[in-house]
């Protein structure tokens, strides 16, 4: 029953997320370790601030040693990008995340990271299902903890310095330390608060955060910086006036930003911002990569500069690997996930975090200046994202009507072509686009249209659910 989406495989806790579950996996993992003759580099394993995670590192740990595969395990509740870089910075053949990212706090999960610290690509994964479905319960060996430490296969580590002085090498303190910026944090009860506070406050930024104790059931919100999660972060902006305020999602690997006026800047524009502060003020050349349901104002900011911008499905894997073929300097996607070239293979919230922190002190300029600058030159358009639950059954039916019969609902704007890369997506004669795809993570769909007026993209989004039988869902 362990399936792999596009972050992973994520579980609710005590349903499917169990310890004799999570062994399974580890025990996939081992077989395909040495199967692939990587037995011996061993693995790195961390954990985030869900309840169970640093007990299912531990269970994970006990299968590594029980084959003699030395485990590394970061012994502090820890960023993904740390494990990502580790396995970067090692040489290491595999990484494993215990994680749900930004799911609700029922649930928990795991992420496996490849050589290179990248997120394993549908080819590996599946592979590593098959692997794991190959395996009897009887077949998953287990080593106790204390004796595996004991015997040199299980080290605890917490090499977060080195992750941390990566980061500040890469962004210009100098520059930043005369700034005098003010810096609000929402770690949203995760794991970012240490990591940023120790960079911001090396560049001596005034740095006050809320949200940051250990609460595993995140404040009783989603632990995803978005415009219904940060209400709190904008009124502490507002009151204490900031220079802007920055949010993490669980694991550190996306970021939520708010500006100076207290608005709360969508994903999208934090892409946006970062690739064109990259291309005029940093100098940089190349393209800029984003799935399909991410804003197309990043092709306009890349036609300005003469780039070009790539499109890809969802999933991290993707935008990494189409970076890493065209050369280009960012990617990232709607959710509040990005990279950038020259740091690790993935997501990283706390470097997206670090780099707008120096485009504040490098431009001189309010975030909302910025942005200003940015549609003044570029344009202005704009998106409606809507979500909606399902039971199988409805999903069997909206899969047949969008996937398989490839039926659209009569639209006000002309059409100039049609994907299926990922859903069902439309593109507008007019540069707008609608698309309709069913999360890799979550049981949702997602409708995002992106149209030069709001109200028309919110007019089509209605359409889609007329269309669809959704209304009230």
């Amino acid at each position: 029953m362990i399936k792999f989406g596009t972050g992973g495989w994520r579980a609710v806790i005590g349903d499917e997320f169990t310890k004799a579950n999570i062994q399974l996996l580890a025990q996939g993992l081992v077989n395909k370790m040495k199967s692939e003759g990587v037995a011996e580099q061993g693995i790195v394993l961390g954990y985030d601030r869900r309840f169970l995670s640093k007990e299912a590192m531990q269970w994970a740990a006990e299968v590594f040693a029980a084959a003699h595969i030395k485990a590394s395990l970061i012994n502090k509740s820890s960023p993904t990008p740390l494990i990502m870089f580790y396995v970067m910075k090692h040489n290491l053949p595999y990484g494993m995340m215990i994680t749900a990212s930004h799911n609700p706090a029922i649930y928990n999960g795991i992420k496996v990271f490849t050589a290179g610290g990248r997120d394993a690509d549908e080819i590996q994964t599946k592979d590593l299902e098959d692997y794991i479905g190959d395996i009897a319960p009887e077949e998953v060996a287990v080593l106790d903890y204390e004796e595996g430490k004991k015997a040199g296969y299980i080290e605890e580590i917490y090499p977060l310095n080195e992750y941390l002085d990566n980061i500040i090498a890469s962004v210009n303190m100098d520059v930043i330390r005369e700034a005098g910026l003010k810096v609000a944090l929402d770690p949203m009860y995760g794991v970012s608060e240490t990591s940023l506070k120790t960079i911001l406050m090396t560049a001596r930024c005034e740095v006050a955060t809320i949200h940051d104790r250990h609460d595993t059931l995140f404040g009783g919100k989603l632990p995803a910086p978005s415009a219904a999660t940060l209400h709190s972060l904008q009124n502490y902006v507002v009151e204490k006036k900031f220079d802007i305020g920055i949010a993490t999602d669980g694991d550190a690997d996306r970021i939520g930003v708010i500006d100076d006026k207290g608005n709360f800047l969508h994903p999208n524009d934090i892409l946006v911002l970062l690739y064109y502060y990259l291309v005029k003020f940093k100098g940089w050349s190349g393209p800029v990569v984003r799935n399909i349901a991410t804003t197309h104002m990043l092709d306009k900011v890349a036609a300005e500069f003469g780039e070009t911008c790539y499109e890809v499905p969802v999933g991290f894997k993707y935008i990494s690997a189409k970076m890493q073929e065209t050369g280009a300097i960012i990617g990232g996607e709607s959710s509040g996930g990005l990279t950038v070239h020259g740091h690790i293979n993935g997501k990283d919230g706390i470097y997206a975090a670090a780099l707008l922190i120096e485009m504040l002190a490098v431009t001189g300029k309010k975030l909302s200046e910025i942005m200003e600058d940015i549609h003044a030159e570029c344009g202005e358009i704009h998106m409606e994202e809507r979500d909606y639950k399902f039971t199988q059954e409805k999903k069997e039916e909206m899969n047949h009507i969008l996937m398989e019969q490839k039926l659209l609902p009569e639209l006000p704007e002309e059409i100039e072509r049609i994907s299926y890369l990922d859903g069902s997506k439309v593109y507008f004669k007019n540069g707008g686009w609608v698309i309709a795809r069913f999360s890799g993570t979550e049981p949702l769909l997602r409708i995002f249209c992106e149209m030069p007026e709001a109200e028309t993209a919110a007019k089509i989004c209605d359409i889609y659910e007329e269309f669809l039988g959704l209304t009230g869902c």
